[in-house]
């Protein structure tokens, strides 16, 4: 569903605050049980709170956003359910109980130590992203009022940091966290995120920016940065 008049961005929905409460309460839980998590889950959640902790203020500050055009049909909420699903409660629900313990598996340490060194780009690509988009991040395919084109930063180069960014945790996950559903689902779950939702939110983005934004895209990655010619 499309809509053609003002309304709040996603963030102020009651979906998104008992989200962000899940959260909280599940870390707390984990944190409780942390002597019983290997280290690599221990980075694996530094790294998580350190990406909640990049996000929450824009989250906070763009809920004021009036939002004029905004797809949220039932596809682009299953999406986002299976990336909240995978990417943070399957691995807080599993650090805090070893619920899943049966479908862990065992990776040598060099393995192990990529996705440790991972979190270091995977934090920072995420919150330059978050600096450079400012008011017009929003966790939902959405169009807010007075949305500009951001064309600088991370962005100069490349459209989808953000993605990018994701991109690096998902990838880390798993050889963080040696288990079949708390560590490696979410890699599917991102990667139906990344093909069925990049189009919509391109065709977005042409529909309000027109040719500035073709301009750009010339000129710019999806994924990966273009060189400069």
């Amino acid at each position: 569903m499309t809509i053609d008049h003002p309304n709040r961005s996603m963030t102020t929905s009651p979906t998104a605050i008992l989200t962000m409460l899940l959260c909280l309460v599940l870390i707390v839980f984990t944190l409780v049980q942390w002597q019983a998590s290997r280290w690599s889950e221990l980075v694996w959640l530094a790294a998580f709170v350190a990406m909640v902790a990049i996000r929450t203020p824009y989250a906070h500050r763009n809920r004021a956003n009036t939002i004029v055009v905004a797809r949220n049909d039932l596809v682009e909420r299953f999406l986002l359910v299976a990336m909240f699903l995978t990417m943070m409660v399957l691995p807080l629900v599993h650090l805090a109980t070893g619920i899943f313990g049966f479908a862990d598996y065992e990776l040598p340490d060099w393995a192990t130590g990529i996705g440790a060194v991972l979190q270091l780009p995977f934090l920072w690509l995420f919150w330059r992203s978050h600096a450079d988009l400012g008011r017009n991040w929003s966790p939902g395919l959405e169009i807010r009022q007075d949305h500009g084109l951001v064309t600088s930063g991370v962005y100069a180069r490349m459209r989808h940091p953000m993605y990018g960014a994701i991109w690096l945790s998902a990838l880390a996950q798993p050889l963080l966290i040696h288990n079949w559903i708390a560590g490696a689902l979410v890699i599917p779950a991102f990667a139906a995120m990344w093909f069925v939702r990049t189009p919509h939110e391109e065709a977005m983005l042409r529909a309000s920016f027109g040719d500035a934004y073709d301009a750009y895209a010339r000129r710019t990655g999806r994924l990966f940065p273009r060189i400069a010619q």
